[in-house]
């Protein structure tokens, strides 16, 4: 199942709808009035029933509306939409022949229905599309003229100006307002896509740091496990001593793992916050850093770089955020770092299921901080949509904030 859309592309879509739905509406409503000042002015059954019918295609054009979502040339929905889009549109077209003084109006409605489909058609048929509709709107106020003849076909001149400007603004409001709805829907699809570039990067680099630690010490003691069993028969005091040191190395890789696991190993703060400031661009965030002293304590500098890669990961996989700010304050024996994100879809971070074991979430970030002396605290703002993290920590680890 594909994501769903960030909030900002479904709002750019109901905005999109909105103006489509409101320039056609506005569109038919001139050509409506222009039908229904000729019912007051003759009455006549026909008459009544090309006017009920241009209502009723102008119901079934802003519906159609909703379907240009696919975007241009992303095929027609149910054909039943188009019979019910284009029928009355075209029973207009026929029954405004017989009608002297609405050869502009009456043919309107079956041009709207086709700027409304050519969109949704691959670009050869669209254009073919709007050729055969400037055609049939042409023929149509020709017939009239034919039929009728010149004065008594020609429509009132102070509308047909208006009617005129609107029926050529359709196509090209139609498909600029569905070129910039792509290109909403792209960059969204863009900004999805290097998020997750940005967490697969980072497990990148952990995988790195992690081969890097494993590489080196198995294949050490796969040459002194080697060089063990070959002097296992002629000196087994050497190979005792090799086992030994097989043992400690052993040893130290699995401290060593440990520590990359639980975010221990040395990174440097500085480094976490480029990065940090990187990925979140990358995704389509604005990252601002406001810094003031940064700690001198390497496991201060260490617990800090933990809340900030935890924040970031975070932001990337579990909010939309538009805006992150990433404050660092100094005040004596203490400092704080807040993050600040405006797209947390839930105020409630990780929760540590039964048997997980700690150094992972938020609250594996109390863990850490709680044991140099420092604090975790988050703040969520519904009316703002902003989420923050605020880790309180110690200049120097272990002296109480």
């Amino acid at each position: 199942m594909p994501p769903e859309p960030a909030r900002s592309v479904h709002a750019t879509w109901l905005y999109t709808l909105a103006s489509l739905v409101f320039f056609y509406g506005f569109f038919d409503l001139i050509v409506g009035l222009s039908l229904f000042e000729l019912v007051l002015a003759e009455r006549t059954p026909l008459i009544l029933t090309i006017l009920v019918l241009q209502l009723l295609a102008t119901a079934t054009q802003l519906r159609y509306c909703w379907f240009l979502r696919v975007g241009r040339g992303g095929g027609l929905p149910h054909p039943a939409w188009t019979v019910a889009l284009v029928a009355p549109a075209a029973l207009v077209w026929v029954l405004g022949l017989a009608v002297p003084g609405i050869a502009v109006a009456s043919a309107m409605p079956l041009w709207a229905a086709a700027t409304l489909v050519a969109p949704l058609l691959p670009k050869p048929r669209r254009g073919l599309l709007l050729l055969a509709g400037t055609a049939a709107r042409a023929g149509h106020v020709w017939a009239a003229f034919s039929l009728h003849g010149g004065a008594r076909a020609a429509p009132d001149g102070s509308t047909v100006w208006m009617i005129g400007f609107f029926a050529v603004m359709l196509p090209v409001m139609a498909l600029t307002s569905l070129w910039w709805w792509e290109v909403v829907v792209r960059l969204d699809r863009n900004r999805r896509t290097a998020g997750e570039l940005a967490v697969a990067q980072e497990r990148l680099r952990f995988a790195s740091d992690l081969h890097d630690i494993q590489g080196h010490h198995l294949q050490v003691i796969s040459l002194k496990s080697e060089l063990a069993e070959r002097l296992l028969d002629r000196e087994p005091e050497r190979a005792r001593e090799l086992v030994h040191e097989v043992r400690l190395i052993a040893k130290e890789a699995l401290e060593e793992t440990r520590s990359l696991v639980a975010g221990y190993r040395q990174v440097a703060f500085d480094e976490e916050l480029e990065n940090a400031r990187e990925v979140l661009t990358a995704s389509g965030a604005v990252c601002t850093l406001r810094l003031g002293a940064v700690p001198t304590d390497a496991g201060v500098q260490r617990a800090l770089g933990s809340v900030v890669r935890e924040a970031t990961t975070n932001i990337l996989r579990h909010s939309e955020a538009r805006a992150v700010t990433i404050e660092l304050a100094a005040n004596g024996e203490s400092c704080e770092l807040r993050i600040t994100n405006d797209g947390v879809a839930s105020p409630t971070g990780p929760v540590r299921r039964p048997g997980q074991g700690r150094g992972t979430g938020l609250d594996g970030l109390r863990d850490r901080l709680t044991a140099i002396g420092g604090a975790l605290s988050t703040e969520a703002d519904p009316a703002s949509g902003t989420f923050r993290i605020v880790a309180n920590a110690p200049t120097t680890a272990g002296v109480p904030a």
